[in-house]
């Protein structure tokens, strides 16, 4: 039996719980995506450089109640079982309400950021439809290789009508504020 032929086992955000509660992941941080056990290992200075400098861009432009960094985020009801994604970056429509025993959704977000290095592939497909399903209104992914912002707009029906690629010579603009793609990267 080929090693693509071999049975998955599909965890769901229950199974995760009672493992976490079991004290199996102590000190290890990870996201479920798909029934998978995604690990966030490390991130290399770059990467982290990169998130630092788009937090201060999106602190500048929409201030800290709006912006939620490294944070988990619910997803459509279909989604919720088998994933509890963590974004790199998300901001949400309206200031957090002091207080709030939840996580906020993702349709509450009018943002969502991913910093590509090593997980391009999967932030281009996988996360892209799962945010797309949950209604996110804006999707990035920082392809931080290529030194270019890909960036999807307009869920219907599950996918992004809209993708545009970005350059480190261009800007992007949201809810009209405009951001220098060049600004984001080391």
């Amino acid at each position: 039996m080929s090693a693509a032929a071999l049975p998955r086992v599909r965890f769901t955000r229950e199974d995760v719980n009672q493992m976490t509660d079991a004290g199996l992941f102590a000190d290890r941080r990870f996201e479920l995506i798909d029934g998978d056990l995604i690990d966030k290992m490390g991130q290399k200075p770059p990467h982290a450089e990169a998130i630092e400098l788009l937090l201060d861009l999106l602190f500048e432009a929409f201030g800290p109640r709006r912006v939620r960094v490294q944070a988990p985020l619910e997803v459509s009801d279909a989604d919720q079982k088998y994933n509890f994604p963590e974004p790199d970056l998300s901001v949400r429509a309206q200031p957090r309400a002091r207080g709030s025993k939840r996580l906020p959704c993702s349709h509450e977000m009018m943002l969502v950021v991913e910093v590509a290095d090593t997980t391009l592939s999967s932030d281009l497909t996988i996360k892209r439809d799962l945010y797309a399903r949950a209604g996110v209104p804006e999707y990035w992914v920082l392809n931080m290789k290529g030194r270019k912002l890909i960036v999807h707009r307009d869920p219907k029906d599950g996918k992004y009508a809209s993708t545009t690629t970005l350059t480190s010579r261009d800007t992007v603009s949201i809810a009209g504020q405009s951001i220098r793609i060049a600004d984001m990267l080391p």
